[in-house]
């Protein structure tokens, strides 16, 4: 296992095939990566090489298309649509005071619920139906094969997470049979001499349980160490790249990181990323598992609820949306 000073590798291939006694090994793996640095890589996962890159080609597609295109789409309160240049602002960050919106345009895809769900026609809060671009033949189908993939993929990290924290393996099956996703599809324009003020994405933490980061062959990524060092993520082939967020602080009581990490695009080239944040099932409440709390170790955050903290962080952060009490409507 490598220390601290880099991002740990976990292969999965030993668990994924049921090697007897590679599912706890993973996932101490997993716990040391999440104590210590709160970034991972894994390998052998399974995700087809060829199905990662069709996103990215679809994403570059949608990117390229005109602003008004895109625009016909804007990001709505449901936080799925288009997201323009500028469009954000993480007010939210804890390392960084951040005045400068994010130098970067991004699609958000949620689940694709259909038109007649009970939750669409109800127009609950972060339960809508996608923003489909109109005129890229094939896009839908290729984001939503990519997005099921993600899904998947989760559902065979969970096991690893509970068994880090020493619980059941299967103590995530409930909470994250139906999980809350969405995947950014985002596209940093090239910034060569952008100052240290000024970011693709600025210092921040995500809001997830679990940030899947799409195999990435250009550079850009940095990632805040616990000791307040940056440190770049390196390009592994196919290897995709998992964090945690603010929730799994709030499931673990503080005892896996939610690492600060930003982007910078100074390869003079275009730079696409593929997110795929991932949460429990809506209406999951979100409170620290047993094993996290004791007599002497009392919840640090109040029991809470995927609405409503997604409710509270896009009005701090997005700009897109004019007068924050557009973004609770």
């Amino acid at each position: 296992m490598p220390d601290a000073d880099t991002i740990p590798v976990i292969d999965l291939a030993p668990y994924l095939a049921g090697v007897a006694g590679a599912l706890d090994r993973a996932a101490e793996e997993l716990r040391v990566a999440l104590t210590e640095i709160g970034f991972y890589f894994i390998t052998g996962h399974g995700v087809p090489p060829e199905l990662t890159r069709d996103t990215y080609h679809e994403a570059a597609r949608f990117h390229a298309q005109p602003l008004d295109k895109k625009l016909a789409i804007k990001l709505d309160k449901h936080n799925v649509g288009y997201l323009p240049l500028k469009g954000d602002t993480l007010r939210t960050s804890t390392v960084a005071t951040v005045t400068k919106a994010n130098l970067n345009e991004a699609l958000f895809v949620a689940r694709d619920l259909p038109p007649d769900h009970p939750d669409v026609v109800a127009n609950r809060r972060f339960r809508s139906a996608n923003q489909w671009p109109a005129g890229l033949a094939g896009f839908r189908e290729s984001v939503t094969a990519y997005c099921d993939a993600m899904e998947g993929l989760v559902r065979k990290l969970v096991p690893l997470y509970a068994r880090a924290l020493g619980l059941p393996a299967g103590y995530f099956d409930a909470p994250f049979a139906e999980p809350q996703y969405k995947l950014r599809m985002t596209h940093y324009p090239p910034e060569p001499g952008a100052p240290d003020d000024e970011f693709g994405i600025a210092p921040h933490t995500d809001t997830s349980f679990l940030t899947l980061l799409a195999p990435n062959a250009v550079p850009g990524l940095s990632i805040r160490r616990q000791t307040g060092e940056w440190i770049t993520a390196p390009a592994i082939p196919d290897a995709f790249v998992v964090n945690g967020g603010q929730l799994l602080q709030r499931w673990t009581n503080d005892h896996f990181l939610a690492t600060p990490h930003c982007a910078v695009n100074r390869s003079g080239g275009e730079r696409y990323a593929l997110a795929f944040f991932c949460d429990s099932n809506i209406d999951r409440p979100i409170a620290a598992v047993p094993t996290c709390v004791g007599p002497d170790n009392p919840p640090k955050y109040e029991t809470t609820y995927y609405t409503d903290y997604m409710i509270r962080y896009q009005q701090q952060s997005y700009n897109v949306f004019g007068e924050t009490k557009d973004a609770a409507e």
